[in-house]
């Protein structure tokens, strides 16, 4: 058996929760839902098994949403939603959940399945946005998005046949999750992430398959493209990760510089703060990233820029930047490190991406040299250890031996 949690707003989208409902059922036998209101008004029908009314007497300090603006209601309305939803995991008493909406209730849905639930926990919205830009609804989790193609704003042919494909899809995503067993879940294996890029996959593609010739290890590769860098530390904050190898920390440029990659002011917090074996090294940080060629910012025409293709333009750090990236790297480890004994930085001097060894685009001894001395300077006595390596970041060496400092570092932990 399946219990899935239906969220929405019964007050304006009753009659397709309520078919959402019946082509989850109707898809298995075996999946059940609890329908949870989450509207601005109560509503009262024999299928709500919480009410709105019942979320905010017992999660929101019992206070009436009706008037406020409608901003507000949908934070009040999350925040309830999140307390109940995360309540129901933790008793194991849902084993997925769906939403459907416009954007309010897709913003709603979404907040409390980031907030509430784990990487790998069925989550689904069929959304009237969900074609358009969908990084702010999904981040850095695993929520499945279906368009809607029509307002969920009454029923006719097409809403119907999307809604019935939604219930199909949450009601095998969650059964599957519940037939699973919790042991067979676990992998006994220690679980590594790995941090890469265009210009640093040689270096990962190595590393990766050096790290897995230890058949008691498996990696998880993390694109480096802002989501990426967050998912990595989320998964770290859930457990999910045994140790890191931050080898690419480009995301800290866009932070930065305003890039369209940014993984936020809490980059490379998490490792850190969780005592794990943690070697990090500083791969594409020659690099912002923008858009096409004409979406970047006119403060920045005149730099180095480079088209990494039609869709994507870099451009090279200057040597103030790259001290300010060494800056932020050295801080963060200085200032969140557990254990200073299992984080490590390696610096590649011989290139921190393969566009940006001598003779490439982004060559710049300068800037580099600004970078590693930020970096130097700001973790001097901290008890983390900084090598220098004359070595590029791809060199198949440089990988073969970030490897095993790695391991080493584990192994020594595991001892301890």
């Amino acid at each position: 058996m399946a219990t899935i949690a239906l969220l929405g707003t019964c007050d304006t989208k009753l009659d397709e929760l309520l078919f959402l409902r019946g082509a989850i059922e109707q898809a298995n036998s075996e999946a059940k839902v609890t329908l949870l209101d989450v509207g601005r008004h109560e509503t009262h029908h024999g299928a709500i098994d919480i009410t709105q009314n019942e979320l905010l007497k017992r999660y929101g300090e019992d206070r009436r949403v009706d008037e406020l603006p409608r901003g507000e209601v949908i934070k009040v309305m999350a925040s309830c939603a999140t307390k109940a939803v995360k309540e129901l995991f933790e008793r194991k008493a849902i084993q997925g959940v769906v939403s459907a909406g416009g954007s309010g209730g897709t913003s709603l849905a979404a907040a409390v399945m980031r907030d509430a639930l784990p990487i790998g926990f069925p989550k689904m919205i069929v959304s009237t946005v969900a074609s358009g830009d969908t990084g702010p609804i999904v981040e850095e989790t695993d929520i499945t998005l279906m368009y809607s193609v029509v307002d969920v704003a009454g029923l006719n042919q097409v809403l119907r046949s999307v809604l019935s494909n939604a219930g199909a899809a949450i009601a095998g995503m969650a059964l599957s999750y519940a037939s699973r067993n919790v042991k067979d879940t676990l992998s006994p294996k220690k679980r590594i992430g790995i941090t890469m890029f265009g210009v640093t996959t040689p270096a990962v593609d190595a590393i990766r398959k050096h790290l897995e010739k230890d058949s008691e290890v498996e990696t998880y590769v993390f694109h480096a493209t802002g989501h990426g860098g967050k998912a990595m530390e989320r998964l770290i904050r859930e457990g999910g990760l045994d140790a890191v190898l931050d080898l690419t920390t480009t995301e800290v440029c866009d932070h930065l510089t305003g890039g369209v990659m940014s993984a936020g002011a809490n980059r490379l917090e998490a490792a850190a703060e969780a005592g794990i074996p943690n070697i990090v090294s500083v791969g594409a940080t020659d690099m912002t990233n923008f858009g096409p060629r004409n979406s970047v910012p006119d403060r920045y025409k005149s730099r180095k820029l480079y088209e990494h293709n039609p869709m994507v333009t870099l451009m090279r750090t200057s040597e103030t930047e790259a001290g300010q990236v060494g800056g932020f790297i050295s801080d963060k480890l200085r200032r969140y490190a557990k254990e200073p004994s299992v984080v490590e930085v390696w610096l590649p001097k011989g290139g921190v991406s393969m566009i940006s060894t001598p003779g490439g685009p982004f060559s710049d001894a300068a800037a580099d040299d600004a970078l590693f001395k930020a970096i130097k300077e700001g973790l001097q006595n901290s008890g983390i250890e900084v090598k220098e390596d004359s070595r590029d970041i791809n060199d198949d060496g440089f990988a073969r031996d970030i490897s095993d400092a790695l391991l080493a570092k584990m192994r020594r932990a595991k001892r301890g």
